[in-house]
């Protein structure tokens, strides 16, 4: 664990970011949900949004970065039920497995790399 408090692999994390936007944005097509409209724009967007905001992270790491993430994070979580496609079960589920993993590990990389103490004890 202590491996993983180390700032130089704080990369891992936008990379995962990364990979979990572009699945997104790619998700309408290959889970056949392309044709409806409302989580197709909203997966394109999210994705893009969460994508960009990873690669900017891995030039240059600010903090603001990791809290836009966590909102980008939290929208794609929720937009199923504010959008109301979560009906569709393949758009519902990519979209809050995605908004999972985006909202925890910037969440997570807002905790370990801040100011933070681990305990205080």
């Amino acid at each position: 664990m202590e491996k993983w408090l180390k700032t130089e692999n704080r990369p891992v994390i936008d990379v995962v970011n990364l990979i979990a936007g572009i699945a997104l944005v790619l998700s309408p097509w290959y889970l056949g949900f392309a044709a409806e409209t409302y989580a197709a724009w909203n997966a394109w967007i999210a994705g893009a949004v969460i994508a960009l905001i990873a690669v900017g992270a891995l030039v240059a790491f600010h903090a603001y970065e990791e809290w836009a993430n966590l909102a980008v994070g939290l929208w794609t979580l929720v937009s199923p039920w504010a959008l109301g496609f979560s009906a569709l079960a393949a758009a519902m589920w990519a979209h809050v497995i995605v908004g999972i993993i985006v909202a925890v590990l910037a969440a997570g990389s807002l905790w370990l790399f801040g100011n933070h103490p681990l305990s205080t004890a």
